[in-house]
């Protein structure tokens, strides 16, 4: 009798997220710091790290200190991996990508239109030309 075959720890099953770990273990377990690492190729001392750098990540710690990473801290590791390993941001730099997936939609404001300019204000005019295709270079630059 063979033994049944389990998936490659980089193939994922279609129901399973991609950054959930394919180590049998149900996609809502919680993981060790250990299982965490071997999946995504780190070192535990890095993921300790991380979580100094970066407060969202807070796993579970039981008695003797042990960490158990829930779903979404695996999740937020993955996020943090791939920015910091694959899109060559520095810390600081995916500490502010994070914030600002949470936070852009709900402080995104829309560009007042310019007022029109006074016939008093003529001279003014080029000086304010120039300020606003600086406020639209701006706007376009953060709607990327």
């Amino acid at each position: 009798m063979s033994e049944p075959e389990l998936p490659d720890a980089g193939s994922a099953p279609d129901d399973r997220p991609a950054d959930v770990p394919a180590d049998g273990k149900d996609p809502g377990a919680f993981r060790t710091i250990g299982e965490v690492a071997k999946a995504l190729g780190i070192r535990q001392h890095v993921l300790r790290y991380w979580e100094e750098q970066f407060p969202t990540l807070r796993p579970l710690t039981r008695a003797g200190g042990r960490r158990y990473y829930r779903p979404e801290d695996v999740a937020l590791i993955t996020e943090i991996h791939r920015l910091l390993h694959k899109e060559g941001f520095t810390i600081k730099g995916a500490r502010q990508a994070l914030r600002g997936k949470k936070g852009r939609a709900a402080t995104a404001v829309p560009m007042p239109e310019p007022a029109p300019i006074a016939p008093e204000n003529q001279a003014a005019a080029p000086l304010l030309a120039y300020l606003q295709s600086i406020r639209n270079r701006l706007a376009a630059a953060l709607e990327e």
